[in-house]
């Protein structure tokens, strides 16, 4: 895990966030990966690879009450997701189209909660082993790249 941590801060630094987001794409099955900020209410789209379309660069704003990216910032917790319409715990809980998710918090500089780092798809995906440690040192990162 420590090389993707390297490689990935290089990534970072030589290429941008967009370049760094798309790596992360790249590991995941599901087909968005997004940075988002908590900005009341709503829910902001910062950065977004769409593994399907690659001239997407931003996504839509939406409303908090209709993501799991809250669940993500009032557990401060990450979170994940394999299929929310048939997990009893999520089923329900949010009126939102995505079905899989998995999200890490990111932090600001003083330890609050900013906003998050995601991986999101409006289809089932595939199980697969979770990159969360990865996904943590990334929202750190992508923080730091985003606001020095």
């Amino acid at each position: 895990m420590e090389r993707e941590i390297t490689e990935f801060a290089a990534l970072v630094q030589q290429h941008g966030v967009h370049a760094a987001l798309a790596y992360l794409n790249r590991r995941t099955p599901h087909r968005y990966t997004g940075l988002f900020r908590f900005e009341g209410e709503v829910l902001r789209s910062e950065v977004l690879v769409d593994g399907n379309q690659p001239l997407v660069r931003q996504g839509d704003d939406v409303p908090m009450a209709a993501t799991f990216c809250a669940l993500v910032g009032r557990q401060q917790a990450p979170l994940e997701i394999l299929d929310a319409a048939t997990d009893p715990q999520f089923r329900g809980l949010v009126d939102t189209p995505v079905m899989s998710y998995c999200g890490v918090l990111i932090r600001d500089a003083q330890g609050q909660p900013y906003g998050t780092l995601c991986h999101y798809d409006m289809q089932r995906c595939q199980e697969r082993t979770t990159d969360q440690p990865l996904l943590a040192a990334a929202a750190e990162l992508l923080y730091q790249q985003r606001h020095p």
